[in-house]
C-alpha cells in the first residue's frame, strides 16, 4: 500500500481518488476551495463535479496543504488546471521532502502562458533538476465522469526513469483503468495540449451544424497539426498515433462530457466566448491552450491552420463560418505537405 497525495480536488482529482483507494493505497486530497473540501470530507460528494459520485471513507479531504504531507507521501499527483500549476507547486515547497519521494505525477494538459513550458518542465523549473527523474505527465482518453463509474479506461504515463514510470503503472493499473508507458514525454504533453484546440473546433463543427464528413477531415487534419509541432520539438512521431495522440484526441472531440467540445459547440451557435466561460463551473483548457500554442507555433514557423483559425475565433471574434471558409479556400496542397 502506497501513501499519496493529490493536490487538486476537481473532477479529475477525485475520479484519480477513487482509481488509486479501489488499488487500496492512503489517499488524501487537497482542495483549494474550502467549501467543497468540507463538502466532500463530511458529505462524501459534490455534485457540482462528479454528480452522483459518492467517496469512501478512507479518503481524506482537506482544505490544508500541510496535511498531505503529515505524514511523508510515496507519490504526490498535481490534478490542477494548467494555468494554475506553478503556484500551486509553489504552495507544496515548504512541506515536501523529494528526496523521499517515488514519483511526482502531473495530470494538467496545456503550456504555461507567456513562458509556453509544457507541464513538467514548470514542475522542474519550481523543484529542481534533482527531481527530473521522478516526474512524469499521465495523459489519454480519459474523462473523470467515466473514470469515476468504473468505466474501462486506457491511458500512458510519460518520463525519463523506467522503474518510476513502473511504479506507477503499478499503483495505478486494476481491471478498468490500464496504464501503458513511454519515455517521450515531450511528445504526451503536446499532443494532450493541441488536441484540446481540436476538440474545441470539433464543437464548433457540431454548432454550425455540419455533419461526420467534416469532423472526419478536421480530425484528419488537427492530427497533422499536432505531429508538425511534436517534431519541430523533436517528440517521436509515433507517439502521437497512440493514446495520447490519436486516442485523446478522438475521445475529446466527440464526446459530451468534453468541456472543449461544449465551448466550440456554443460558439458555432454564435455565442461569445467571455459568456460560454461565464456559465462553466469547470475549466476547459484548450481556450488558453490555443493562445499558448498558437504563439508557440508562430515561434517555430510550424503551420497550423487549424490552430491559427481558432484563435482568431476565440480570441479575435472571428465568424465560425468566415473560419471554416478560410480553411476551405486555403492554396491547394499534396496532402503530405
Amino acid at each position: 500500500m502506497a501513501r499519496i497525495s493529490i493536490v487538486g480536488g476537481g473532477s479529475w482529482g477525485q475520479a484519480i481518488s477513487l482509481i488509486l483507494n479501489k488499488n487500496l493505497h492512503n489517499v488524501k486530497v487537497w482542495e483549494y476551495n474550502k467549501e467543497n473540501a468540507d463538502r466532500l470530507q463530511n458529505e462524501r460528494k459534490n455534485d457540482n463535479f462528479l454528480k452522483g459520485v459518492t467517496y469512501p471513507e478512507e479518503i481524506y479531504f482537506t482544505n490544508d496543504i500541510k496535511e498531505l504531507f503529515l505524514e511523508e507521501p510515496d507519490f504526490l499527483v498535481f490534478a490542477v488546471p494548467s494555468s494554475f500549476l506553478r503556484n500551486t507547486v509553489r504552495l507544496v515547497i515548504p512541506y515536501l521532502n523529494h528526496k523521499n519521494l517515488r514519483g511526482i505525477i502531473n495530470l494538467a494538459k496545456g503550456l504555461e502562458e507567456n513562458t509556453l513550458k509544457r507541464m513538467s518542465e514548470v514542475i522542474i523549473e519550481e523543484l529542481s533538476e534533482d527531481c527530473s527523474e521522478k516526474i512524469c505527465t499521465l495523459s489519454g482518453p480519459s474523462h473523470a465522469e467515466e473514470v469515476a463509474c468504473g468505466i474501462p479506461t486506457v491511458v500512458v504515463v510519460a518520463g525519463q526513469n523506467n522503474d518510476m514510470l513502473y511504479a506507477v503503472q503499478e499503483v495505478f493499473s486494476n481491471a478498468t483503468f490500464r496504464v501503458y508507458s513511454t519515455n517521450d514525454i515531450i511528445g504526451v504533453e503536446i499532443g494532450a495540449a493541441v488536441k484540446n484546440i481540436i476538440a474545441i473546433a470539433a464543437g464548433v463543427i457540431d454548432g454550425l451544424g455540419f455533419g461526420d464528413n467534416t469532423k472526419g477531415a478536421l480530425l484528419t487534419r488537427g492530427l497533422v497539426e499536432i505531429k508538425r509541432l511534436g517534431v519541430a520539438l523533436n517528440a517521436d512521431i509515433e507517439t502521437f498515433s497512440g493514446l495520447s495522440g490519436l486516442g485523446d484526441l478522438v475521445t475529446t472531440a466527440i464526446s459530451q462530457h468534453s468541456r472543449n467540445r461544449y465551448v466550440g459547440y456554443h460558439l458555432g451557435k454564435g455565442e461569445k466566448i467571455q459568456d460560454i466561460m461565464n456559465k462553466m463551473v469547470m475549466v476547459a483548457e484548450g481556450v488558453i491552450t490555443t493562445k499558448t500554442i498558437r504563439e508557440l507555433k508562430e515561434k517555430l514557423k510550424v503551420s497550423m491552420p487549424i490552430t491559427e483559425e481558432m484563435y482568431q475565433m476565440i480570441f479575435h471574434d472571428k465568424d465560425p463560418k468566415e473560419a471554416m471558409f478560410s480553411l476551405m479556400t486555403r492554396t491547394l496542397k499534396n496532402e503530405t505537405q
